[in-house]
């Protein structure tokens, strides 16, 4: 039933994946991995289409130049996953550069 709902686009799915989606952090990634800022937290939020919208101020820790970069989406299931989520990794919390201490979250 799950799959014919979406499948028709019913707006209650869209309804249920807000609300499924409320408070659960998500883990983005691009690779490779060569710090800590190449996977960090974030906050979805559900927007229409198959892409990822990325706030501009993130995309120099990830190196994101919108030239067709892939990105993983991980959704940390355990509640000791989604705190660390929330404490280590969120955005917020990693504004400057690990290797030597500069702000890494600045318009590019």
């Amino acid at each position: 039933i799950a799959k014919s709902k979406i499948r028709e686009k019913e707006p209650i799915v869209w309804e249920i994946l807000q609300e499924v989606m409320q408070g659960h952090p998500v883990l983005l990634n691009r690779a490779p991995t060569l710090h800590r800022l190449g996977i960090q937290a974030f906050q979805p939020i559900l927007v229409e289409g198959r892409a990822i919208y990325l706030h501009p101020l993130v995309c120099k820790g990830f190196n994101a130049d919108f030239d067709g970069d892939q990105m993983a989406v991980h959704v940390p299931l355990s509640l000791e996953a989604q705190a660390e989520a929330r404490l280590l990794m969120f955005s917020h919390m990693n504004l400057l550069s690990p290797a030597i201490g500069d702000p890494i979250s600045v318009p590019t």
